[in-house]
Order: structure tokens, then C-alpha cells, then sequence
């Protein structure tokens, strides 16, 4: 930007005066004084003020009137300019773009020592001084006075609703201005989860459409619509049209239940309610808010007032605001608290949070705090101040927040931080700052520190009305944000000084508008949880399908199964093969017409005679089949909750060949737990624990005082207490490396420990950004070392056997973690003295460096020794995440030494990240003394060690798909026993970063992987496995796929998406994705199968998936066993389906051959529907209660699930073989009924070969059964039962007189023995000479 900023000066002309287009002239006659309603100001700092009359005067140097002079003739002027400034927007583009720099190389938002509170690059401009070579720019940027902007909106928000705040009209469509306490506009999408597929409008053509892409489904359509032709017409048209219905009610209803479950598990979550804050106007003129009566008569009275009075009353409203009022300051204004539904929350709502709270919606922290907390410390004044219009160094004027505190010098950020002003107390309450949880939403098991801004966090609720927020547009991307927050002056008042929050004075505020950047540490998006034990004030600012969340979920689609898709293909088989049927017929008789017919309609007719060929009821029995399977899933007391949301693809659960699975949450339980500690010479573990905390006990306890009332003696690294001479000396230097190390764990870190209540006692709980260091800090309190109290200053240790403070240290430097780094270390001196008096100078009190890390960087770091990669190597291999723990006494004089040169560094422009790290590493990180190695265990889910290695078994190869880091996804996939022993893990990091100096690390990386594919597991970062899939895309899926396991970390949740697709569509092979957060829901709907784990954070995986379930170890029997048995059963039952509709078409062939190819029915109306439905639908849809195996079989013999995969259970091999079945058994029953009755169309062969016809259908049921059942032989006896008692009324069909003789009982029992035991033997024969694998583990 070459043109700096301003602060608009009240007192200063708006415009140049020779200006043209100045404003400066004022026609008095066109002002009427004003008797009516005067300008509010604060005469205290209360919220509930005084108003009074300015005397009758209007400070004519804020107005513009020449605008209103001319308003008739220059309103479509203004109109224009208000449209260029839309479409440009230029100073809120200059505005991100500005926030966007105020970051440091590093892309760290936390501000650094050297720099100003408010960066000279984030203003909010308010108004200009235009200079002459900016006059062609006016258009864009004039600011014109609301109530020409504003038209009759302006009017009606005069009597406006406070319970929600007012969001300014977009300037450039990609940011948005939200300013509290006043209405929000009605264009922000509402607040609402929705995982339904389907809308009311969108029902019925989605459904229908997906429905008939089926082809079967078409062909039935067509063969309906078919017989309201007369010359097509064959029997009744309902035989037709009837199973077609039913077909389509079936499928759309099952569809529609499942979507209303969809929905009503989304309003649950969508009804949860939340505490909102309520901004009341009980002034003059404002009613309360819901008193809707009352709102409408005042919108009546200002139609009704004159053009003057209500351009006056709009002159007053643009007074107000030039001098920093909103209309909530000039009145009344009460806060308070009401409940909103999560659905109904809004842009500009500002929500009260408590701790393990979800946040429905992304937002901004404007404020935390806790029942203790001090909003401004005693003694400190704030004071804003302006720097002088000097330009720094790169050319922008600095303007800053100040603290009063005598020094007379302004304070940088994180000063202001340490003083308490942005929210710290000086006991550790946290205020100002606040812990969320953010592994729903990045997978990140680490807590996210996110701070209130320093502008914001001091004001009283009350003042909230003076902000105004910036944000910018709607993305997808975390960890990234750009927005200011602007606080209004307050009004003029007669006092001096206005006071902020306690009452601390202010001197000049109300002279200047004070703006602070927004950046991600400000913030906290939806579907995030509230970890902290502090109250926060956060501003929503995006919602629904504009969150963070939403916008890196893929919408739901409607999945179909693999088994659908080829029962889709056969039936496309089936339909050539009856069109050629019907060709060759009508061709025998050389496509001559008949009975006045051409010959195609001939060809037509056959069509639908031999439609029963694709049988319509195989769809109707595959889905009551699939609901049956559902039934199974949700009822099985093996995976109690289970529930299935997706009832249309149960069968594709036993065809999974690649599975993706979350880490956190998912395979683990995100609870980490200290399980090895190595100083050296001993490693304690388990039960030998019990060793250290006597250690601890002689080292912290015994140094206290035996008297209560005395008060004890603080220790220090060389005081620390050691045994008597009555130990070996073996023992006292372990006892003393013991005690070493704990109390370098219980200080190295960033821990905060808070007290709360439950169940009437105080509970001490941490908070923290790692659950590593609160394990280890827990530990530390396991063995008798706890911290009793932390803030940015101070730490104090106290003994768990006595309840004494015994350490006192204070923080000079911390060093946080990295991920670069990957260390942490801090600078502490530990106070002398008693434990209520203690003693600190520059010259006493000693000085330690400590600092844990990984074994990779510490290794280069610490002393030399000669067992430290052994031992952490041997902790890898367990699955323990290993931290190297050291330090190092520093001098005074080498303290100062470090101090002055890290400043320096600090203040460095360029490079400043790098320059501080090379102090650090000169001065510190030198030859530490270590101390130990810790291997802390993240604590996995029930059984997922065995669950995995019968999922590996099965041949499903797994992908762990993370957002975590590189090291602790090793340690998982090792001690989950994802990587077996004999895989080596490849491990390909900062890739893109390599390619720069090897341009062929690529390719060399693939090569590697396709040297030796079978035993190599894959560990790859995110930024790795972009730039493979934008350079190398093929390659690297061509071989990924070949590898028993990959590990994909630092994985955004569009990213897990993107894997799964690709994996679908390049391999063609089913894929199952699991996860339990809000980050896997679009890898989960990417997916053919998607499972979600309800998990401890939320429901949003379980919701959008189609199984959830509560443990990942049930995964392994929904595979398995319901997998395997689905799969099975629907592909018997359709090809039992599909046999029954052949034979009685093979039937119908034979008879049309003999009746000279006339193209007249076999078997009519009710016997054709009949057939189809009671006298065989019973026993066919028995065998979905047959299995081949029983679960304890399953599970035992993981190699079973192979055999599935490749859907040898229903292929073109066993298609060709039911079709043989199905011509010889018709032609059989058919022409045999023929030659041994004697007649070709008569009723007697009517019976006889129906009869035949359903007697074949019963026993051929039974020989398909496996392992029977009650409910097959009692659906058999039954079916058979029901046939035998409708034969006397089937007379307008059969011979009944001919149906009782023996002659009749005879044929019947000939013709369907030869038509049952050939089949029979050859099924017997085969399965003897090559048994299948079910009956080998079965040994039968």
C-alpha cells in the first residue's frame, strides 16, 4: 500500500475546501432546529446512562449536506459510488492482504517482543483525507452518511431488536463486516447440521432416478407402459404394473425411513442448546426486544412522520456515529443470557462457553475468563496512545496500546500479556486464554492454545456494542484466518477520563477508533471442544455450510453396491438373450404377420411373455434381504449400539480390500500414560515405580519440617536432599539420577494445573497443548512430585506425602515445542529460602537450561554416552514415544551473555526465527547433561492389536490416514502392530523441500518402494503426499496400492478424501474408511463403505456414516462375519431369484414351439403372480437366515474373507451354470408335461406342468441350504402347505377332477424326480471331487 494510514481526526475538515465537491458549505435554511430527540453520551461507564439535550445544536462540521441539499438530484450519484465501492472493495482487500504480512517469515502469528500491539498494517479505515492525486479514487472509497445509504432500512432499524447483532453489507463479497448489537442481515446460511441425502423437493426425482438407472428396473417400466397398447396387451395389466409398484414402494420407502432417521439424528445435534448474550435497549424510543406489538406501531409512526423530521432524526443517528456512538450507547442497555438452539444460532451472536463444550459454529474469542478472575491488575492504568505520524522502517505510521505504568513506555504484546492486560492473572487462572480440542476437526491430538485479543478481552460485556469485526472470506483451511477487530470511542462525557472494565481511566479514548488484528490464535471453529477450565465470550462469525468444518466435507451421495451393479449386468444378459429368443420365434415362421398383426408386434409380445426372465421380484428380495441383514447388524449383543444408517450396501462389506482408519479416537484412545522411564543404568516400568516415588519421598518429603507450623525448607538441583551413608554408594547416585529427572519433568513443560469440584472435592486437573506432557506431569504426581501452581512467571512443586511447597522456581525463558524442532526447553531459577518467604537476585539463586525432545535432534544435543540410541530404539519398538530429557546450570554471566544476544535476535527483521534458534543452539544447547529417557504409551482401543491382524490376514491392506505427526504415527502403527515386525517402514518426509537440491529424490523414493513392495510399509507427511499426487500421481498409486501398509500423516481432512477417491477409482476395489471425528466425515462419504466410531467428542463421523459403531475391534465381526454372511446370502438368493424366472420362461419357450410360435401365455394372471410371490417367495427368501460357517469359524480362519473379494460368489462362471440348470429343468418339466399328458394346450398339462414347476422351485431350496434352520423348513412345509389348499380354487386353470386321480400324482412325481436328480448328483459329485473352504474348516 504506498499511502499510509490515518486516524480520522474529528475535528478536522472532512474534505479539501477548495474541493468542488466539498461538503464544507452549509445552506443554513435547509436546518431546522432540532426539538426532538437529542444525542445520547456516557456521563459514567455504566451501561444504563443519562441522556441529555445538547442545547439545540448540530455540529455542522460532521455533516455533509450539501448532500442532502442536492439529495433528489445526487442520490443515483451516490448510488454509483456506494456500487463502485462494492464491486471494488479495495480497502478491505488492502486490509487482508496487510494482516497477511503482519506474520513473521515463519508464518507464526505470535507476536514477538519487538513488535507493536497493533501492526502499522491492520487498520480499519474509517475515513480519509483525499489528496488530490487520489481524487480519481473517490468514487470507491467515499463514506456517504447512512440515512442516504440506508433508504427505509435505515428507518426501520430505529426500532430494532437487540437480542442480535447488526452485520454490515459486504463491501466486495468476500469478506464481512459484523458489528454488535445490531440486526444481522438475512444472507448467512443458518446454523444447522445436515447429513440428509435428499430434500422434499429433491425425493422423489433423486430416488426415481436412481432407481430406474437400474436396467432391470427400466425394462419393467417399459413392459408396464407396454400393455396400455390393446395389441400388446397380454392378460391383466396389473400383473404388470402392480409388481413394479410394489418394487418402487419398497425401495422409495426404505430410502425415505432411512433419511428421516438421518434427520432426526441431525436435529438432535441441532437442537442442543447454548447460552447466548442478549444486548436489551430499555431506552427512549427502543423497546425490548421480542415486544413485536410494540415494534410495529413505532414502524407505523415513522411512515408517518414528515420528510424533515425523519432526515433530522437520521442526521442524529449519523451524529452519533461520527462521534463513535452506536445507538445501544446512547441508551439503556442491558446485557443478559438466553438459550439458542445450535440450528437458530447467527452471525454476530456472542456465545458463553464452558469448559468440554462443542462449539457449534466457527467463532471468535473475545473474551475468558474465570470465577477468580482480574480483569485489569491493581495499580496498572491503560492508556491508548498514538504513536507520531513518523513512518517506520518500511514506511507505515505505528500505533500502539500502552500501559500506564509509570515507565512511560509503550508495551509490545507480549509485555501487555505478562502485565495480565490481555487476560493473564497472576495466579494462573488463565484469563485471556483458552484450550480447545481439536482432533474432531484436524485429527491433531495436541490442545490448541488460542488467546483473546488484548483490544477485546479487558472490555465489560457491555461494551461489546463499540466492536466491530472483520472477517474474511468462508475456507476450507484450518489453520489459517485474516480478520481485525475495531473498538469504538466512547461517547463525549463531561468527566476527564472514561474508564475501562474495573475503572481504570482512560484520558483521550473517546478521540480515536482502535483496531487489533485477528489471526487463527483468536479463534475457534465448529466441531471444536472448549478444554479449558476458564468461561469464554466468542463471536460467531461463520455458519453452517460456511464453517470450516462443513467446507472440507463432501456432500452425501447415494451409494450403490458392487453386487447390485453386477446383478445390473446379468440382467443386461438375460435381456439379449430374451430378445434373440424372440427374434428366432418369430423368424421360424419367417416375419409373416399374424391375426392381422405385423410381425414385429409379434416380437414385442414375446418380449413381455418372456419378461418373467428378469424376474421384477429379485429387486423386492434383495432389499427385505438387506433390511434383514441391517436387523442382524443393529441386534447383535456382540456389537451392542451398532447402528446402520445405510441399508443398502450391507452385501459390500464382505468385498473390502483396502481399509482407511483415523488415528486418534479411532485406534487409540487419545489418553497417554507414562509406561517407562530409563536414567541410564536402570529402566523402571510397572510395579518398579513403586522404587521411584521412595526416591522422590527421601529426596522432596524428608527436607520438610516435622513441625507444621514451621515452614520448609525449599530445594533447590544442589541442595537436594540425598540419603545417609547407611545406602551404598551405587544406590545413592541412582536414587540421586532419579530425583534429577523427575523434577526435570516435573518442570520442563508447558502445563497448567487448575482446581476444580467434583463431587464436593477439589480436583486438581491440567491443561496443556500436548496430552504427552500432561501424562508426564501426572506421572510426576504419581510418584509424590506435584505442580500446585503455574503462570508465565512462576512454578511452585509441592510434595505429595506432605502438602509443602518444596520447589519454587521462576521462568526466565520458555523455548515451546516445535514441530521443526522438535523440543522444548526453558530457562529456569529456582528461589531459595522457606516455602512463604523466598529470596531472589541477580547475583543468588541458581539457574538451570532443561529440555526434553526427540531422540533424533537430543541425540547431537547431549553429552556423549553410549546407551541412549539403544535404549530408545528398544522404546520404539515397544510403540512408546520417546523424549530425551537433559540440562545444563548456566552462570550469571552466561545467563546475561544469552539474554542480550537472544534480544537482539529477536528484534532482527530478517531471519529472526533462524537468528534466535542459532542463539539458543550456541549458548544452551551444548553438551547436556542427561538425564534419562521417558517412553510415554498412547493408550490404543479395546483389542485393535488382534482386530488388525485379522483384518491383515483377510488380505485387506490398512491405511492410517492422520493429521498428527510423523513421529507419533509411528509409534501407533508400531505398538498397534499395523506394521508387523518383518516391514520395514519407509519413511518419506519434506519432500518437496528435498526435490529442490535432489531433483530425483521422487523417484528414487518409488523405486525403493517397488523394489520390494511386499515387506515395506509406507510413512509419508502431507506435504509429501501432495506433491506425489500432483507429480507423480500414477506412479505412486500404482505402487501404494501394492503395499501391505501406509501411514499418511499431517493429512487435512480434504486430503483423506481426495486418497480415498483416488484409491476407488484406480484399483476399482471396494474401500471401507472409519473414522470417530468431524475430520473424517468426507473421507468417510468418499468412500463404498463408511464407519463411524461414536466417539468421546462428538457424533459427527457416526451420524454421516453408514454403520457406526461404538469400538473399532467390532469392525472385525461387522467384516467378517455380517460381511461374509450378507455377501453370501443376497448372492444365493439372486441367483436362486433369478433361476426361478428362467425355468418358467424355458417352460414358456417350449410351449410356444409347440403351439407353432404363437405367442400366447403358458400360465396366466394369478398363476404367473402366484408363482412369483406365495408359492415360492417364502422359501427363496429363507436362504438369508443360511451361513456356511458359524462366527468362531470366521474369526479362526480370517483366509475365508479372501475368497469373497473377488466376488466369486456370484460371477458370469455361476451364472452360465444356473442358466444350464435352468433350460434343463424347463425344458424338462415343460415337454415331458407335454408328451405325457397327451395335449399341448389343455388344462390337465396345465396342472401338471405348474404343479411340477413349484415342487422343482421347493426341493431345489433345499438342496441349496447349508445349515438349516426353523424358519426355512417351517417357510418350506408351509409355502407347500398354502399351494395344496389353493388348488381347488384354481379351477378356472386346472383340471380339478384330473388333479385328485393317481394319474395326475404320478406324472408329477416322474417328471420332477428327472428334472431334480441329475442336478442333484452333478452338485454332489463336484463338491466331493473340489470341496470349497467352508467345508474343509467345517471337515465335512
Amino acid at each position: 500500500m504506498s499511502q499510509n494510514h490515518e486516524y480520522h481526526q474529528p475535528n478536522a475538515p472532512d474534505a479539501n475546501p477548495s474541493d468542488p465537491e466539498s461538503d464544507i458549505e452549509v445552506d443554513l435554511q435547509e436546518l431546522d432546529p432540532i426539538d426532538g430527540p437529542g444525542f445520547t453520551h456516557y456521563d459514567q461507564p455504566s451501561t444504563k446512562t443519562r441522556r441529555r439535550d445538547p442545547g439545540g445544536v448540530i455540529p455542522l462540521r460532521n455533516l455533509r449536506t450539501r448532500a442532502l441539499r442536492g439529495f433528489g438530484r445526487r442520490s443515483r450519484k451516490h448510488d454509483d459510488a456506494l456500487r463502485q465501492e462494492q464491486e471494488n472493495g479495495e480497502d478491505l482487500q488492502e486490509l487482508l492482504q496487510d494482516s497477511l504480512n503482519t506474520q513473521d517469515s515463519s508464518g507464526s502469528t505470535e507476536p514477538e517482543d519487538g513488535a507493536p500491539l497493533l501492526p502499522n498494517k491492520t487498520f480499519l479505515p474509517t475515513r480519509r483525507s483525499y489528496s488530490q492525486g487520489r481524487r480519481s479514487r473517490m468514487p470507491s472509497q467515499i463514506r456517504l452518511p447512512k440515512f442516504i445509504t440506508g433508504g427505509s432500512e435505515y428507518l426501520r432499524s430505529q426500532n430494532r431488536d437487540w437480542t442480535t447483532p447488526q452485520i454490515e453489507p459486504e463491501v466486495t463479497g468476500t469478506t464481512r463486516s459484523i458489528r454488535i448489537g445490531e440486526y444481522p442481515l438475512p444472507r448467512f446460511p443458518p446454523n444447522s447440521i445436515s447429513n440428509a441425502k435428499y430434500t422434499p423437493w429433491s425425493f422423489l426425482p433423486r430416488t426415481l432416478y436412481n432407481e430406474f438407472s437400474f436396467f432391470f428396473n427400466m425394462y419393467f417400466l417399459l413392459v408396464a407402459l407396454s400393455q396400455l397398447i390393446p395389441p400388446l396387451r397380454i392378460g391383466f395389466i396389473s400383473t404388470y404394473i402392480a409388481p413394479l409398484a410394489f418394487v418402487l414402494f419398497i425401495s422409495l420407502g426404505k430410502e425415505a425411513l432411512d433419511d428421516i432417521a438421518r434427520r432426526r439424528r441431525d436435529n438432535e445435534a441441532n437442537k442442543e442448546e447454548y447460552v447466548v448474550l442478549r444486548f436489551t435497549d430499555n431506552g427512549v424510543g427502543h423497546q425490548k426486544a421480542g415486544r413485536k406489538g410494540k415494534r410495529k406501531k413505532t414502524k407505523m409512526k415513522n411512515r408517518e412522520r414528515s420528510p424533515i423530521e425523519g432526515r433530522l432524526d437520521a442526521i442524529a443517528e449519523e451524529e452519533r456515529n461520527i462521534e463513535g456512538l452506536s445507538p445501544s450507547q446512547g441508551s439503556n442497555l442491558e446485557v443478559d443470557e438466553i438459550k439458542v438452539k445450535s440450528r437458530d444460532l447467527k452471525v454476530g451472536h456472542i456465545l458463553k462457553l464452558c469448559k468440554d463444550q462443542r462449539i457449534p459454529a466457527d467463532s471468535i474469542i473475545l473474551k475468558s475468563y474465570t470465577a477468580e478472575s482480574v480483569i485489569v491488575p491493581k495499580g496498572k492504568q491503560i492508556e491508548y496512545t498514538e504513536s507520531s505520524s513518523q513512518p517506520d522502517l518500511i514506511g507505515h505510521s505505528l500505533d500502539r496500546i500502552a500501559v500506564a505504568d509509570g515507565t512511560g513506555t509503550a508495551l509490545t504484546t507480549k509485555e501487555l500479556v505478562s502485565t495480565g492486560l490481555s487476560g493473564s492473572s497472576q495466579d494462573g487462572n488463565g484469563i485471556g486464554e483458552a484450550f480447545i480440542r481439536t482432533d474432531q476437526l484436524d485429527g491433531e491430538t495436541d490442545w490448541k492454545l488460542r488467546l483473546a485479543s488484548p483490544l477485546v478481552q479487558t472490555l465489560d460485556p457491555h461494551d461489546f456494542t463499540r466492536l466491530t469485526v472483520v472477517a474474511g472470506k468462508p475456507d476450507r483451511k484450518v489453520n489459517e484466518f485474516v480478520g481485525t477487530v475495531e473498538l469504538s470511542p466512547r461517547p463525549k462525557s463531561p468527566k476527564k477520563d472514561v474508564t475501562i472494565g474495573s475503572g481504570d481511566a482512560v484520558p483521550g479514548q473517546d478521540q480515536k477508533i482502535m483496531t487489533a488484528p485477528l489471526t487463527i490464535d483468536n479463534t475457534a471453529w465448529a466441531n471444536t471442544i472448549l478444554a479449558s477450565s476458564a468461561t469464554v465470550l466468542a463471536l460467531v462469525v461463520y455458519t453452517g455450510v460456511e464453517t470450516r468444518q462443513a467446507l472440507s466435507t463432501s456432500s452425501s451421495r447415494s451409494k450403490t453396491g458392487l453386487l447390485d451393479c453386477e446383478i445390473n449386468n446379468l440382467t443386461k444378459i438375460l435381456c439379449a438373450l430374451t430378445l434373440i429368443l424372440s427374434v428366432v420365434l418369430v423368424g421360424l415362421e419367417g416375419f409373416n404377420s399374424r391375426e392381422g398383426q405385423p410381425w414385429y408386434v409379434a416380437i414385442t409380445r414375446f418380449l413381455i411373455l418372456f419378461s418373467t426372465i428378469i424376474p421384477i421380484s429379485l429387486r423386492v428380495n434383495l432389499d427385505m434381504g438387506k433390511s434383514v441383514y441391517a436387523w442382524f447388524i443393529e441386534k447383535d449383543p456382540g456389537m451392542p449400539g451398532a447402528v446402520v444408517r445405510t441399508s443398502t450396501i450391507p452385501e459390500d462389506l464382505g468385498r473390502i480390500e483396502y481399509l482407511l482408519s483415523d488415528k486418534t479416537g479411532t485406534l487409540t484412545q487419545n489418553e497417554m500414560v507414562l509406561k517407562k522411564i530409563h536414567v541410564g543404568t536402570v529402566s523402571y516400568a510397572n510395579e518398579a515405580m513403586d522404587e521411584i516415588s521412595a526416591y522422590v519421598r527421601q529426596g522432596f518429603s524428608s527436607a520438610s519440617s516435622i513441625d507444621a507450623s514451621q515452614p520448609t525448607v525449599l530445594v533447590t538441583p544442589s541442595t537436594m536432599y540425598n540419603v545417609g551413608s547407611t545406602i551404598t554408594r551405587t544406590r545413592r547416585e541412582i536414587g540421586s539420577r532419579v530425583r534429577d529427572i523427575v523434577l526435570a519433568l516435573a518442570l520442563c513443560h508447558n502445563v497448567t494445573p487448575t482446581a476444580e469440584m467434583e463431587g464436593g472435592q477439589n480436583i486438581t486437573t491440567y491443561q496443556a497443548s500436548s496430552p504427552d506432557e500432561i501424562a508426564i506431569v501426572r506421572w510426576t504426581e504419581s510418584v509424590g512430585l506435584r505442580v500446585i501452581h503455574r503462570d508465565r512467571h512462576s512454578i511452585a512443586l509441592q510434595s505429595v506425602d506432605t502438602s509443602r511447597i518444596t520447589v519454587r522456581v521462576k521462568i526466565l525463558e520458555v523455548f515451546p515445542f516445535a514441530s521443526e524442532g522438535k523440543r522444548m526447553g526453558i530457562i529456569l531459577q529456582f528461589l531459595q529460602g522457606s516455602e512463604t518467604t523466598t529470596e531472589v537476585s541477580t547475583t543468588r539463586g541458581e539457574i538451570w537450561f532443561y529440555q526434553k525432545g526427540a531422540d533424533t535432534v537430543m541425540t547431537s544435543i547431549v553429552a556423549a554416552n553410549d546407551w541412549l540410541d539403544e535404549e530408545t530404539a528398544n522404546m520404539a519398538r515397544e510403540g512408546l514415544r520417546t523424549l530425551v530429557v537433559g540440562r545444563r546450570r548456566l552462570s550469571q554471566q552466561q545467563y546475561q551473555e544469552f539474554s542480550t544476544r537472544y534480544g537482539e535476535a529477536s528484534m532482527s527483521f530478517q531471519s529472526r526465527d533462524s537468528n534466535m534458534a542459532q542463539v539458543i543452539h550456541e549458548h544452551l544447547e551444548r553438551n547436556l547433561e542427561l538425564l534419562g529417557v521417558t517412553g510415554v504409551e498412547d493408550k490404543l482401543q479395546q483389542d485393535v492389536k488382534p482386530s488388525l491382524e485379522l483384518l491383515r490376514n483377510a488380505g485387506i491392506k490398512i491405511w492410517m490416514l492422520t493429521g498428527d505427526k510423523v513421529e507419533t504415527a509411528r509409534c501407533v502403527a508400531v505398538s498397534a502392530k499395523l506394521v508387523s515386525r518383518s516391514q520395514h517402514i519407509h519413511t518419506i518426509t519434506k519432500l518437496p523441500s528435498l526435490v529442490r537440491t535432489q531433483p530425483t529424490a521422487a523417484a528414487d523414493a518409488l523405486s525403493l518402494l517397488n523394489s520390494n513392495p511386499d515387506s515395506t510399509a509406507l510413512l509419508i507427511d502431507g506435504d509429501s503426499l501432495s506433491y506425489l499426487l500432483s507429480h507423480h500421481r500414477t506412479s505412486f498409486i500404482t505402487t501404494a496400492v501394492l503395499l501391505p501398509a501406509v501411514i499418511a500423516c499431517r493429512c487435512s481432512p480434504t486430503q483423506k478424501a481426495d486418497i480415498a477417491l483416488l484409491i476407488r477409482t484406480h484399483t476399482n476395489k471396494r474401500i471401507a474408511c472409519i473414522g470417530d471425528g468431524g475430520n473424517d466425515v468426507s473421507m468417510i462419504q468418499a468412500a463404498d463403505v463408511g464407519v463411524g466410531i461414536v466417539g468421546k467428542e462428538g457424533r459427527q463421523a457416526s451420524l454421516a456414516a453408514d454403520f457406526s459403531i461404538t469400538q473399532f475391534h467390532h469392525l472385525t465381526k461387522l467384516l467378517l462375519w455380517h460381511g461374509r454372511n450378507s455377501y453370501k446370502r443376497s448372492a444365493k438368493l439372486a441367483q436362486f431369484v433369478i433361476h426361478r424366472g428362467l425355468v418358467i420362461s424355458v417352460a414358456q419357450t417350449v410351449y410356444s414351439i409347440a403351439t407353432h410360435f404363437e405367442p400366447h401365455a403358458l400360465y396366466r394372471d394369478w398363476l404367473l403372480v402366484g408363482y412369483a410371490t406365495v408359492y415360492t417367495m417364502m422359501p427363496v427368501f429363507s436362504l438369508v437366515l443360511d451361513k456356511d460357517v458359524d462366527e468362531h469359524l470366521a474369526n479362526l480362519y480370517p483366509e475365508l474373507y479372501r475368497e469373497l473379494t473377488p466376488g466369486t460368489s456370484l460371477s458370469y462362471e455361476t451364472f452360465f451354470v444356473w442358466l444350464l440348470v435352468s433350460i434343463y429343468q424347463g425344458t424338462i418339466i415343460q415337454g415331458l408335461s407335454q408328451i405325457l399328458v397327451g395335449s399341448v394346450d389343455s388344462p390337465r398339462m396345465v396342472s401338471v406342468s405348474f404343479t411340477t414347476l413349484v415342487i422343482n422351485e421347493l426341493v431345489m431350496v433345499a438342496f441349496e441350504i447349508t445349515t438349516w434352520h426353523w424358519i426355512m423348513i417351517a417357510s418350506l412345509l408351509g409355502t407347500f402347505a398354502i399351494y395344496a389348499g389353493s388348488v381347488p380354487f384354481l379351477g378356472d386353470y386346472f383340471d380339478l377332477s384330473y388333479v385328485w386321480s393317481w394319474g395326475f400324482v404320478w406324472r408329477v412325481a416322474a417328471i420332477a424326480a428327472i428334472s431334480l436328480v441329475p442336478p442333484y448328483c452333478v452338485k454332489v459329485l463336484r463338491r466331493t471331487l473340489r470341496p470349497p473352504s467352508y467345508r474343509k474348516v467345517r471337515g465335512v
